[in-house]
């Protein structure tokens, strides 16, 4: 990895966690169910950065999220490897995804974008749930898949907007551009049409 891979992981990093903080305090449901938006920098990163990087990233991403769910949540030491675990996945998944579909290089890849971030969160999902039904059971004595069925709505909410946003960066150019110019070599070609002077 180059200085420029090494900051673009990072500032997805930093980015997923200050989302993560704002959405915790402004968007508390429930006791130890809040919003958590953390998980666009994770595709953010696979989209752009292919699989690695966004995995590398989702780990990151998932560092603050790891421990106010985890020590300071219900989830006690094993939120601080699950919740990361989670999103690195989404960030690979996203960052699979991305390159087998061509986004970026098809003419309609915003619209392809809002169901690949669905199918890019399964994996997630599926580690959600053997995560309260099987580890929370086993290495501490409390979760079950109740809980998993208590969040799933709103995780699905939460992808759902996430879904929109990214299908909105994918199609702005400048964003495209920005990202390919100073960060890393982008799997999303910024295609720049110039207007025709009559």
């Amino acid at each position: 990895m180059d200085a420029k891979t090494i900051s673009f992981v990072l500032t997805m990093g930093v980015l997923g966690n200050v989302l993560f903080a704002i959405s915790y305090y402004a968007g508390n449901l429930a006791p130890g169910i809040s919003l958590d938006f953390s998980l666009v920098a994770a595709y953010i990163a696979g989209f752009y950065g292919g699989p690695l990087i966004g995995f590398i990233s989702g780990l990151f991403v998932g560092v603050l999220p790891g421990v106010m769910f985890g020590p300071m949540g219900m989830s006690s030491w094993l939120g601080l490897f699950g919740l990361p675990l989670g999103k690195g996945l989404t960030g690979l998944t996203a960052g699979v995804i991305s390159r087998v579909l061509g986004l970026g290089k098809r003419r309609y890849s915003s619209i392809i974008t809002v169901p690949t971030v669905f199918l890019a969160y399964i994996p997630e999902c599926l580690f959600t749930y053997a995560y309260f039904a099987y580890f929370m059971p086993y290495f501490l004595g409390t979760g079950g898949p109740l809980i998993f069925y208590y969040i799933l709505p709103k995780a699905l909410g939460e992808i759902a907007i996430i879904s929109f946003l990214m299908a909105a960066l994918l199609g702005n150019h400048g964003f495209n551009d920005f990202v390919s110019r100073f960060f890393v070599k982008s799997y999303i070609v910024p295609r720049i049409k110039a207007s025709k002077s009559s």
